[in-house]
């Protein structure tokens, strides 16, 4: 089992995850500076963000990385 700051390095796919949100949530703050989205922009944004974040919960519950 890692320590909490470590995941990353016992658990490649856990920080393949954490940079894949953070990519997503990275995008949408950038896009959401620069102009005004539409609604179905803003909303497929926050699918993927949301859709990040879920598969990233799913790895940790399955393999207890992130306890």
């Amino acid at each position: 089992m890692c320590s909490s700051s470590a995941y990353a390095i016992c658990c490649p796919e856990h920080a393949r995850l954490e940079r894949e949100f953070q990519e997503a949530r990275d995008r949408m703050r950038s896009l959401l500076r620069l102009r005004q989205l539409t609604r179905s922009e803003q909303r497929a944004l926050a699918d993927k963000v949301a859709m990040t974040i879920a598969r990233l919960k799913e790895h940790i519950a399955a393999h207890r990385c992130g306890r």
